[in-house]
């Protein structure tokens, strides 16, 4: 089973691609060392003042999966602090 959690970010006054790959790099790593998933920008690289980070995680525990990517989306709503959190949307698939 493979688990993904989708986050559509917003960086208000963000003014160039470069500033923006500043604020969400840190995330993800962050992201990555904190609950060793997978971590990529997905969508919107090329706006300034958006984004969207996909994670992935891979196991055999529907459950487990499922909790442990809220578990990711409340870590990120409660911690990241460079912008605001627009939409997270988890999926469990086999």
């Amino acid at each position: 089973m493979v688990s993904t959690l989708t986050i559509h970010l917003h960086l208000p006054g963000c003014a160039s691609l470069k500033e923006k790959r500043g604020r969400i790099k840190p995330l993800m790593a962050r992201l990555h060392k904190e609950f060793n998933l997978s971590v990529a920008e997905m969508d919107l690289q090329d706006a300034h003042q958006q984004a969207v980070i996909g994670c992935a995680l891979i196991g055999n525990d529907h459950a487990h999966l499922e909790s442990a990517m809220h578990t990711v989306a409340r870590w990120v709503e409660a911690n990241w602090t460079d912008g605001d959190v627009i939409e997270q949307r988890v999926e469990v698939v086999m």
